[in-house]
């Protein structure tokens, strides 16, 4: 029997499957996708995507067999074709392309970033200086720092440039993060700017998404319950890369991303009784659910739900979709 064959009902281990509660898409990217697939029905192909409309290789075959053309740059769509911008956002220099040209544009920005924007905005026009607490070259990073004119946004990356930042003036200063960081990581470096500078302007609420913060919180009830956590998520996707970091620090034994069933590496699982799945919040329900049922051709799974918090947001389409 090779590894990848079924292993017959009498031969089954039992293994536990806690699956965390909430998992996979959030409302920002079940937006972004509808966007994408109710411009193609209104317009027809070809619709052009500038940058993955969500960070899961599954989401962007499945959109491009219907119709999207994905693009890294404006300049790569013809001026007759819609055009999507992704959920990271974009800087604003591309819709005021988008309008010199004449384009139809539609943009699928995920509400709690776009958030982030005015609060830049707001800020820069307050005479602040900012730092944005992110990861360079993420499109959601660029896409923010990109609302204000070059070089007034400071990236800090991690806890050293958090110490090292020098403003102009430190009692005239404020923070941004990116919605997709570790909540943990993340209030470390909050923390060490709040101590330098007492009077820095901080966000009205948090900027990491709930989405972010919720997934997490259940990883780390996955992370003391399992000895092996799945996430299935893409590696470009920050918040499943996330994910998988909270689970070994939260105390998981092992923790693993993987894009779909195919990446399942079966040696993981030897010596282990708790399996912790998990999805990011750009990957569908359905690679979830082949998991499961990757790991019942070989184990007598029983599966436990992991409730975290109930997630109950929805975030309404453009105008220009439901007119």
């Amino acid at each position: 029997m090779n590894a990848h064959s079924p292993i017959r009902p009498s031969d089954r281990r039992p293994l536990r499957l806690a699956l965390a509660s909430p998992r996979g898409f959030c409302a920002g990217v079940d937006r972004a996708i509808q966007i994408v697939e109710r411009t193609i029905e209104k317009f027809g192909a070809p619709v052009y995507v500038r940058h993955e409309i969500v960070h899961n290789r599954h989401v962007v075959d499945r959109l491009k067999a219907l119709g999207a053309v994905f693009i890294e740059e404006l300049e790569q769509a013809p001026d007759d074709r819609p055009v999507v911008f992704s959920a990271h956002g974009v800087p604003k220099s591309v819709p005021a392309e988008a309008k010199a040209r004449e384009m139809i544009y539609l943009d699928a920005t995920c509400p709690l970033v776009s958030k982030v924007h005015v609060e830049a905005q707001k800020h820069f026009d307050a005479g602040r200086e900012i730092v944005l607490i992110g990861h360079a070259g993420h499109p959601e990073v660029v896409g923010t720092m990109g609302q204000l004119p070059e070089g007034t946004v400071t990236l800090i990356e991690d806890i050293e440039d958090a110490r090292a930042w020098v403003p102009k003036d430190p009692s005239n200063v404020a923070f941004l993060t990116q919605t997709t960081l570790s909540v943990d990581d993340t209030a470390e470096m909050v923390a060490t700017l709040k101590e330098r500078f007492p009077g820095i302007a901080a966000p009205h609420k948090e900027d990491i998404c709930y989405a972010t913060t919720n997934r997490q919180d259940a990883v780390k009830l996955l992370a003391q319950a399992s000895e092996l956590v799945l996430v299935v998520g893409s590696r470009n996707s920050s918040n499943s890369v996330r994910l998988k970091e909270v689970a070994k620090r939260a105390g998981a034994r092992d923790a693993q991303l993987i894009d779909d069933a195919s990446g399942l590496d079966w040696a993981w699982f030897e010596g282990v009784e708790t399996v912790g799945l998990t999805a990011g919040a750009s990957a569908p329900e359905d690679l979830v659910q082949g998991v499961i049922d990757a790991m019942a051709t070989r184990f007598d799974i029983i599966v436990e739900e992991l409730v975290e918090a109930r997630e109950t947001v929805t975030f309404k389409l453009p105008r220009l979709l439901t007119t």
